[in-house]
């Protein structure tokens, strides 16, 4: 993979969920490059799978050892760096053999076990924080982190838990993150979330904007961004996605932000 320049703005980028290698290409070669025409770092992301669906009959996705020979396939021809979640120590372990980047889930972010292994492959490691945490427990994970030998992480705020079906982000978690010297990612998508309880998580894509905007304007290092050409056919996500043909005028808009508070 090229060698990323660690001072440039980040969009880690992708589909909620591997789908059709059609529709991965897709995603992927249109977010590389329009973050090469705007001077970016990029990051494919995508899940093989999706373990903590709402419901047990929801798409998970192609399942570890499927998946991670189509994230293989994907770094192959995108030649960027790639990104998945890994659930258990083991996964840690064995992804960490073939993507860039592991991922912790929210809701997995204060398990030791999973943060050493993580750590120990090597890999740059990101990790997602609980809608159920403040930011001042954020360095103590990083603290796992890097007892575990990780010379490479970011912290990813996807908003906070508020009351039962909806999610709120505080702008000043950003800040306090960044104040205690961490690389931070602002997820634009999973926190216009509205978790249901139902058969499905609900969402509102329409606040995405607003919300990276607001986000890039506070100093965040990067986004993360789920994005899909049709998301009402997602398999994941679909409420709480960017359409694929909205990145380029939203990312341009970001692009000034960035430009304005440098």
């Amino acid at each position: 993979m090229p060698k990323s320049n660690n001072s440039r703005f980040l969009l880690i980028g992708g589909p909620c969920v591997l789908e059709s290698r059609k529709t991965s290409l897709l995603i992927g070669r249109t977010l590389r490059d329009l973050c090469a025409e705007l001077g970016w770092n990029y990051v494919f992301k995508a899940s093989y799978d999706k373990a903590n669906r709402t419901s047990i009959t929801s798409p998970r996705g192609p399942g570890f050892s499927k998946g991670l020979k189509e994230l293989a396939a994907i770094r192959r021809q995108l030649k960027v760096p790639i990104l998945t979640d890994v659930h258990t120590a083991e996964e840690a372990t064995q992804a960490g053999r073939v993507v860039d980047i592991l991922q912790i889930p929210a809701f997995l972010c204060r398990q030791t076990d999973l943060l050493l292994a993580a750590a120990k492959t090597g890999r740059a490691v990101n990790v997602k924080k609980g809608q159920f945490l403040s930011p001042d427990a954020v360095p103590a994970i990083m603290e796992k982190l890097r007892r575990g030998g990780c010379q490479n992480s970011w912290i990813t705020e996807r908003g906070t838990t508020f009351g039962h079906g909806d999610l709120v982000v505080d702008m000043r978690s950003l800040v306090i993150m960044k104040h205690q010297d961490h690389r931070v990612i602002f997820d634009a998508t999973h926190s216009v979330q509205k978790p249901s309880g139902g058969k499905v998580t609900l969402g509102d894509a329409r606040f995405i904007p607003a919300l990276a905007r607001a986000a890039v304007a506070v100093g965040v290092d990067g986004l993360f961004i789920e994005v899909h050409p049709n998301p009402k056919k997602a398999l994941s996500d679909k409420a709480s996605m960017l359409p694929l043909n909205q990145a380029a005028p939203l990312f341009r808009k970001i692009n000034r932000i960035l430009h304005a508070i440098s």
